[in-house]
């Protein structure tokens, strides 16, 4: 889950950060060792430790790095950890006199610096500050999608949901990654301000393995919203299934692995409940599925009115309705005539058959009707040109 806090303006180098000091050298940084915190060792040979934010800094913004340099040796070592106990990484110059932190800083905590540094007199001198975070303000949760460990179809997309409108979607977006087992180009896409997906150029390859890291912890989502921790989830592709529905000569062609494996005879919608044309992703699977006319705007009483209890094989494909499921009640009609109410039905065996063979993220592509599908009706991502949808990310 992500939470955020309430964002503050930047820390001018001419002014030090609210509630801290600023070393006589170094703008907001604090120094060690010496009585007095503010002003530089004397001896040039000692190891200087200069921090920043300086030491008992309040409403640090969480997305600026926090430094540790010595003017003279090296430093040995750095932990910088919040009161829980997590720590942030970070990494050393060349020369190892400067550790900058990695990553943002979680809002609203309390951070302890610690360390080791050794002049070039031969001496060690110990790393010792705290400062505090701008407080926390509206929590920002983010839902991730396919789960963590899931194996998927081939046309999965990944989606993040946040829970309030990102506004600097840039920001965010800079801090989300993908990486693969083997190359794959793809691109993030802004739905709108709380949902944003991501496919690849094609369909992923099969067996890819898939690791998305939403990154944004410290990250200033805009509005006065910071991203306060990060997570890392990984999911598999399975094998390549690729069905293509052909409505008007009621057939269903299946390719696993790039060879035609079985053609399936359908029916598909008929006159004023038409199937959808376009590029289609199995969103859900039920052994069973109860199938009531109401959900669609069809009352009882109505000729089109049914309820169906269960329904066997049913794979969803749009957000409004549209299955592929088995259709024994159609058995007469199916590779003949389109009797349907927008669903592709098939027999009970042919139906189990590819039930079998399906991922969630599948796709199923829909040909042979002049009702095309609507952006965000099902998982749409596939339905525009890898040019046009890549037009969607914030840093396109």
């Amino acid at each position: 889950m992500l939470l955020v806090g309430t964002a503050c303006s930047d820390t001018k180098a001419d002014s030090p950060p609210a509630g801290g000091s600023q070393s006589s050298s170094t703008p907001g940084g604090s120094t060690t060792p010496g009585d007095d915190s503010s002003k530089p060792a004397e001896d040039p040979a000692a190891a200087n430790i200069q921090i920043i934010p300086a030491k008992g800094a309040s409403a640090v913004r969480p997305d600026k790095p926090v430094t540790v340099a010595t003017t003279a040796g090296t430093i040995q070592d750095v932990t910088l950890k919040d009161d829980d106990g997590d720590k942030v990484t970070g990494t050393f110059n060349t020369e190892k006199s400067q550790w900058t932190s990695a990553g943002g800083l979680k809002p609203g905590a309390k951070y302890t610096v610690s360390g080791t540094a050794q002049g070039t007199d031969g001496k060690s001198v110990e790393i010792n500050s705290t400062f505090s975070t701008l407080s926390a303000g509206t929590s920002l949760k983010a839902s991730v999608s396919p789960l963590n460990g899931e194996t998927v179809g081939v046309a999965m997309p990944i989606q993040i949901f946040w829970n309030h409108a990102v506004t600097d979607k840039a920001a965010v977006e800079k801090q989300l990654e993908v990486t693969t087992s083997v190359p794959v180009e793809g691109t993030w896409h802004w739905m709108n301000s709380k949902q944003v997906n991501y496919r690849p150029k094609e369909y992923w390859p099969a067996g890819t393995t898939v690791t998305v890291n939403v990154n944004t912890q410290g990250v200033n989502a805009g509005g006065n919203i910071w991203g306060s921790t990060s997570r890392k989830i990984s999911f598999t592709i399975g094998k390549s299934v690729v069905s293509h529905v052909d409505v008007q000569k009621h057939v269903m062609t299946v390719t696993i692995g790039g060879k035609l494996v079985r053609t399936v005879p359908i029916t598909a919608g008929k006159d004023g409940f038409t199937t959808r044309s376009g590029v289609k992703v199995i969103m859900e699977k039920y052994r069973t599925k109860r199938m009531d006319a109401a959900t669609i705007g069809i009352k009882p009483g109505d000729p089109n009115y049914y309820n169906i209890s269960d329904v066997q094989w049913a794979q969803r494909v749009t957000s409004s309705g549209e299955f592929v499921h088995g259709a024994p009640w159609s058995s007469g009609s199916q590779g003949t005539a389109n009797v349907s109410h927008g669903c592709v039905g098939m027999s009970l065996k042919d139906a189990q058959w590819y039930f079998g063979q399906t991922l969630r993220g599948d796709p199923i592509v829909v040909t042979g009707t002049p009702r095309k599908m609507e952006t965000g009706n099902g998982w749409t991502d596939w339905n525009q040109s890898y040019t046009s949808y890549k037009t969607g990310s914030a840093l396109a």
